[in-house]
């Protein structure tokens, strides 16, 4: 055998231990540590009160009604159980979100009779006053620098909307679009 191959033979066979040992040692398992309850508090404090801040699934999943802007605001343990008992009072039942449910595919197939679009606005109407009870029962259990908290983020975020809107008013693309017409 050449010098040549004795020697490409002794770097691939390097080479090959290592990574055989890489792979080896990124394969091996720590023992896991058993966890207190107060490591399991912990760690649920890090996260957050439950998967977004405990209201479920957010704007696309319509299933905070209204409790997203207590996100970040830090909310006491007794308060957390509060809203937990005040959103499960308020909760619509089955019958009601089925009929929703069913109005608005009638609506967005066009086949909506006057008298569904009727119910439609009385069920949008009941949904806002009771969402306008639910705001009034959460305020109810917060402290005043809490709803001063949650006040100042509803002007931040009605300012940062006025911005965007004037920014797309004043965005070229809005304005071919409407000069196209």
């Amino acid at each position: 055998m050449s010098f040549r191959k004795k020697l490409y033979s002794a770097v691939t066979a390097s080479c090959a231990a290592a990574a055989f040992a890489t792979f080896a040692s990124a394969q091996e398992t720590t023992t896991a540590i058993p966890s207190t309850d107060a490591q399991k508090a912990e760690k649920i404090e890090r996260k957050g009160f439950g998967r977004h801040n405990g209201f479920e699934k957010g704007m696309h999943g319509k299933r905070d009604r209204g409790m997203r802007g207590l996100r970040g605001i830090e909310l006491t343990d007794a308060q957390k159980q509060q809203l937990r008992y005040i959103r499960e009072a308020n909760r619509p039942d089955d019958a009601t979100r089925q009929e929703i449910k069913t109005l608005a595919m009638a609506k967005r197939e066009g086949t909506i009779t006057a008298e569904q679009q009727e119910r439609m606005k009385t069920l949008r109407l009941q949904a806002r006053e009771k969402g306008e009870a639910l705001r009034l029962q959460i305020d109810d259990i917060l402290t005043a620098e809490q709803r001063q908290q949650i006040e100042a983020r509803r002007l931040e975020m009605r300012k940062k909307m006025q911005e965007r809107r004037e920014l797309l008013q004043r965005s070229p693309a809005t304005t071919e679009k409407t000069t196209d017409n």
